[in-house]
């Protein structure tokens, strides 16, 4: 049996000559093997299934690992056209993330967009670092996230510790997915739009606080000629980049307000640019009692701790 993907839904007229909108049968076996053909293109035979793996049991709601066991099943046409334009994206280079509009971080889905930055798994190594080292956390102390974006750092500080927590960012858009991605994982959070590079918002953030976290924009620009096209033509250039003139603001102007915003013997975490942490510990090591730089599961130096 032949599904039509119905052609009035189709703008890009040049895409169809690229892309057949016909698969042999809407059996998932057809249309796997329809669409990976296509994907190898662009990517391994292993990230092509694994991509389309992802986006078939997101469109058709199955867990991905019972695609194996459903092979005969049919879908429905507007399944079909669901998965035909989400491999249309992903030949575009957009993050499957961005497509499905979710990512999973330590357990938890969030829903984000092209406003916010994909977590990482770098971040979630920072999380479960704070969260591991600081088993004195409770519902009685204080956490400030700087730069929330999807708000990931600040629901799972918020989950694992149970402690107070507030999260900051200068784009009310990104606020607006972490708001929601609280909401729909029950996760109380105090969020505000503040700009951290200009200390007058400073005072409306109320202090004190026993720890304080961020993920800030810290990839030189220079930097960009090493980077992937999916990253730099879909996530906001805002939450990623700073000048080479000086890739350090984000973390000069942050730990002068950790210094007057931070209790006595609280800590200060960071995610850094791996290339920058001499020149990190030298702008910092006057003004912390303590400083440490923490690698990554990749051994490269991608965390820092402070203590007052």
């Amino acid at each position: 049996m032949v599904i039509p993907i119905i052609i009035k839904y189709i703008s890009d007229k040049s895409f169809e000559k690229t892309i057949p909108l016909k698969v042999s049968s809407n059996q998932i076996k057809a249309v796997q093997s329809h669409y990976r053909q296509l994907l190898n293109v662009e990517f391994s035979a292993q990230e092509s299934v694994a991509y389309l793996n992802t986006i078939i049991a997101h469109y058709i709601q199955i867990p991905r690992g019972e695609i194996s066991l459903m092979l005969d099943n049919r879908i429905s046409e507007s399944q079909l056209l669901s998965i035909h334009f989400a491999v249309k994206a992903l030949l575009q280079h957009k993050p499957l993330q961005y497509i499905l509009g979710s990512t999973e971080f330590l357990d938890w889905e969030f829903e984000l967009n092209e406003q916010v930055l994909i977590p990482r798994p770098e971040t979630e190594e920072l999380v479960q670092l704070i969260a591991n080292q600081n088993y004195n956390l409770s519902s009685s102390s204080r956490i400030l996230d700087i730069g929330t974006g999807s708000g990931c750092i600040a629901i799972a500080l918020q989950k694992l510790t149970k402690a107070e927590v507030s999260a900051i960012d200068i784009s009310s858009e990104a606020l607006a997915i972490a708001k929601h991605n609280a909401q729909k994982l029950l996760s109380r959070v105090n969020f505000q739009q503040i700009d951290i590079l200009d200390d007058s918002q400073w005072d409306n953030i109320p202090g004190d606080f026993d720890l304080i976290v961020s993920n800030p924009p810290y990839v030189q620009e220079s930097e960009k000629k090493w980077m992937h096209k999916n990253v730099l033509e879909y996530e906001p250039a805002l939450a990623l980049f700073v000048s080479d003139k000086d890739p350090l603001i984000f973390y000069r102007m942050i730990a002068a307000f950790a210094n007057c915003k931070l209790k006595k013997n609280g800590q200060l975490w960071f995610e850094i640019n791996e290339f920058l942490s001499n020149q990190l510990i030298d702008l910092l090591k006057d003004n912390f009692s303590e400083i440490e730089i923490i690698k990554d599961y990749k051994d490269k130096n991608r965390f820092c701790r402070l203590r007052l």
